[in-house]
Order: C-alpha cells, then sequence, then structure tokens
C-alpha cells in the first residue's frame, strides 16, 4: 500500500454500464486510467454479435494521489473509491501490471468468481513470464489473476509448459 500523497493506483466504483464513459472522463481530465476488457458473444432475438465489456464490472483503475480525489468523485457516473471514507486503499501495483500484461498480450480472458484459497503459479516463459496467479485447474492449465480490494478475478488458459514447475511443485506439497 501506498502512504496517503502519493499516486498509485486505485479501483474506482462506478454506475454500472458506465465504465467507458468514467474512463474517457478521467482521461480528458489528465489521469491514467486503465479499463481491462474482454469479448462476449451476446444473442439477441435475430442474431449473435461479440461486445466488448468490462473484465470487473462496475470498477475503472485510476492512478492518482489520494489526498486529491476529490474532482475523480465529481465526475457524473462516480459511485466512490473502494477503501474507507477517509483512506482510500491501493490496488497493488503488481495486480494492475498482471491484468494490463495480460491485455498487451492479447491472450483470452474472461471473469470468474474470487477465489481467496488455492495453488499459487508463477509463470516463467511466455509473453506473461514473471506474473504469479492461482491455478485453478492443473489439467487445462486454467490461471487466475485476483484483485484482492475488489474480489473479482480473471481466468485464462496458458501453456502448461510457461509454469515454472518448481515453484507450483512447492505449493502442492506444501
Amino acid at each position: 500500500m501506498t502512504s496517503l500523497g502519493q499516486s498509485a493506483w486505485f479501483a474506482v466504483a462506478v454506475v454500472p454500464r458506465k465504465e467507458k464513459a468514467v474512463a474517457r472522463a478521467l482521461h480528458a481530465k489528465g489521469y491514467e486510467d486503465f479499463l481491462p476488457m474482454y469479448v462476449e458473444r451476446r444473442r439477441w432475438s435475430d442474431r449473435l454479435q461479440d461486445v466488448e465489456v468490462p473484465l470487473f464490472p462496475g470498477y475503472v483503475f485510476c492512478r492518482f494521489d489520494p489526498l486529491a480525489r476529490l474532482p475523480i468523485l465529481k465526475i457524473p457516473a462516480v459511485h466512490s473509491i473502494l477503501g474507507d471514507r477517509q483512506n482510500p486503499e491501493a490496488v497493488p501495483e503488481a495486480e494492475i501490471a498482471a491484468l494490463q500484461a495480460v491485455c498487451h498480450a492479447g491472450i483470452e480472458a474472461t471473469p470468474c468468481p474470487y477465489l481467496a484459497v488455492g495453488s499459487k503459479v508463477h509463470i516463467a516463459e511466455g509473453p506473461l513470464a514473471g506474473i504469479d496467479g492461482i491455478l485453478v485447474e492443473a489439467k487445462s492449465s486454467r490461471l487466475v489473476l485476483s484483485v484482492a480490494l475488489l474480489q473479482r478475478s480473471v481466468s485464462l488458459e496458458i501453456d502448461r509448459a510457461w509454469i515454472d514447475p518448481p515453484r507450483l511443485y512447492r505449493e502442492f506439497a506444501g
């Protein structure tokens, strides 16, 4: 966690389906924003359509100084900043970096329930090298990256060869 007065990543709670508008407003005000998205296939009465939707509905990540958060709270459709009223809680830099790596790598990621327990693994190879996650299916090498503050996660399939076997073994053996 960062001390107050320093710029860090925070989760901004927003009105449902207003995530893109809030991200644009934050960007227009000069803030660094991050809105991870994925493509979901939706069925309408007459067709199927691919729609880009947020990985974490109702939230936009933003880097700012928590002592200067009033301009963010004044943006229409912003509910709050996660944390308590006096001290917003920063999202760990490593969690944001992992989500950004997934988005930039072009790997298909989908939302999944937050997992409080599970085996942590370290990805040693591939476009996500250096990222830690939770392995939820050993057979298919399904990995979960979590944002603890939101109690939300993203599920993705990775090549089993990318996982660091010694670290995986230590977690399962311990």
